[in-house]
């Protein structure tokens, strides 16, 4: 048997992988949820993310996925609007000619961030469009250093910077440029006339969810099932130890409390929960989020993801309702208000639900003029201390192998955030590759069943 620590959705790829390759699989979820950062809220209509998700044509495994499990028809391509606030003006930033009309940088800015957008490095007049491909390359310059040499020093101060304060704050000065490149690269399409290409669920994701741990099989899956121990000897896993309700010896008669022989172990899971299983120390750093979901009477924003310049108590407003359509969700207005953390000490995640609620309000308020607080009926807030990992240069040399042979022992496999699938940027789509990639390795390395 295979043993599965966490059921997120890169630990639910590798069951299904798994028992694919005919292996047979247990997955240990510690709370009571499935799904992690996919985890979701009920609305009057379709249930919806907790945290914002979408995807990018890029993202073609978790697409197969959902053909696979039966919903390839239910994966829809709309186009996600975006914005720029600045000096008190909501700037739309789609189409060429709103491009162009963006006051804060120069044409000949505009010229050179939009060639490094297409992939292409004008510096010496002789274009070179092979130039950014290998991500890699770039993994010890900082952002600062990369944007103000492949582009102008004007795009960076005006246009970057601000929107790295947003994502990074204190840490945004140790950001790799392969991360950046990530992000505006090789992100997706974009309509010509209209914007950026992005995929949703007919259902949210929730629907990819609940679809995925059909095919696993409940009777495979446990939750409230916390591992408390992963037993090496002789250089070999041998076994979880799991605890239900207090009780980690199977006193109560709970068949998934107790010790379990395994024949490989994969932890799917946050590193610190690999260091605690295995004493493997992963020295990649995390921020933290802070995600509020807003119900709102009227709509707040003209697109559907708006970035906000100024030092502000969030770094985007994602009016969802203005991607997916509010007939979805009972008619309701839905916006995301999301900030990052980089630090528990941080005002931001200190503070309880009811100040972060009312610092989130009064700054929309004080950027909206005609927005009426009174129209939100509803503003969930969700956190979680690990939600991305904090892409600093050189993090390729900090991420956690899949096989952990030679550091834990044959059979321990990791497939959680911190492993090469997230790179340069996290996602859903990531956690199925991990999750992908060590139930191949699995199923070429390891013991027949």
């Amino acid at each position: 048997m295979i043993g599965i620590v966490g059921g997120g959705i890169a630990g639910l790829a590798a069951a299904y992988r798994l028992q694919q390759r005919g292996r047979e699989v247990q997955v240990f979820e510690a709370t009571e949820d499935l799904g992690g950062l996919a985890a979701v809220y009920e609305t009057p209509g379709d249930d919806v993310e907790k945290f914002y998700h979408h995807l990018s044509k890029s993202e073609e495994t978790i697409v197969d996925l959902a053909e696979e499990l039966g919903l390839g028809d239910r994966v829809e391509w709309r186009v996600g609007t975006n914005g720029y606030y600045v000096d008190g003006v909501a700037h739309p930033l789609n189409t060429p000619w709103e491009i162009l009309a963006y006051p804060h940088m120069s044409l000949y800015d505009k010229f050179r961030l939009g060639m490094l957008t297409l992939g292409v490095d004008v510096r010496g007049g002789v274009p070179d469009f092979d130039a950014y491909e290998d991500l890699a390359a770039y993994e010890h310059d900082t952002v600062r250093e990369f944007v103000a040499e492949h582009t102008t020093r004007s795009v960076y101060e005006n246009f970057v910077d601000p929107l790295l304060d947003g994502k990074y704050g204190s840490r945004k000065e140790e950001i790799s440029a392969a991360w950046f490149l990530g992000r505006v690269r090789f992100r997706g399409e974009r309509d010509p006339l209209r914007g950026e290409i992005l995929g949703y669920f007919d259902g949210g994701f929730g629907a990819l969810l609940d679809a995925l741990v059909d095919a696993v099989g409940r009777e495979n899956i446990t939750t409230g099932a916390r591992v408390t121990d992963l037993t090496v000897t002789d250089g070999h896993v041998e076994s979880l130890t799991v605890e239900r309700g207090g009780d980690a010896d199977g006193e109560s008669g709970d068949p998934a409390a107790g010790t379990h022989e395994v024949d490989a172990a994969v932890v799917a899971a946050m590193p610190n929960v690999l260091e605690e299983l295995t004493g493997y120390a992963c020295e990649v750093d995390f921020q933290g989020a802070v995600c509020g979901l807003a119900t709102m009477e009227e709509s707040l924003l003209d697109t559907y993801w708006l970035n906000v310049a100024h030092d502000a108590p969030f770094g985007a407003l994602i009016e969802h309702t203005n991607f997916v359509d509010r007939e979805r969700y009972g008619g309701d207005h839905l916006l995301y208000v999301a900030a990052y953390v980089q630090d528990s000490d941080e005002d931001l995640w200190r503070m309880d639900d009811d100040a972060v609620r009312g610092a989130w309000l009064s700054e929309i308020e004080s950027m909206f003029p005609d927005f009426d607080r009174s129209s939100v009926s509803e503003l969930r807030i969700a956190r979680n201390p690990r939600a991305a990992p904090i892409y600093e240069r050189g993090y390729l040399d900090l991420v956690v192998p899949y096989h952990l042979a030679e550091e834990v022992g044959e059979g321990v496999y990791y497939a959680g955030m911190a492993s090469a699938a997230q790179y340069p940027e996290r996602s859903l789509n990531g956690g199925v590759v991990a999750g992908y990639e060590v139930a191949d390795r699995i199923a070429r390395d390891g013991p027949a069943e």
